[in-house]
């Protein structure tokens, strides 16, 4: 299995906290799927200086980039056009949290 980090930056239109809030409850349910699965580690939501949410991200867990992508297909901050940019990048839990992934 490997680990990605993926970091998604919301749109800054007027209506983008509205689609966010519109998105959340699906992609919330998207999420409690994958850690049951295994697929998502951790998530959090990245807030601006006004303690707004203005983006994601998170640490998940796939066989490749590829199951990855197939997931993010179906991410509903994606599909409701709440992420204006999304980046993926490898990554490797360290020894210190390895135990979270024996779960």
């Amino acid at each position: 299995m490997m680990q990605f980090l993926v970091i998604g930056r919301d749109d800054t239109d007027e209506q983008a906290l509205e689609r966010r809030l519109a998105s959340r409850e699906k992609h919330i349910e998207l999420g409690d799927e994958a850690v049951q699965k295994g697929e998502q580690i951790v998530g959090v939501a990245l807030l601006n200086d006004e303690g707004q949410m203005c983006g994601s991200a998170m640490i998940v867990n796939f066989p490749s980039r590829v199951e990855l992508d197939e997931w993010l297909k179906k991410e509903p901050y994606i599909t409701g056009k709440v992420w204006e940019k999304v980046e993926v990048i490898p990554c490797k839990i360290g020894p210190s949290f390895q135990h979270i992934l024996e779960k």
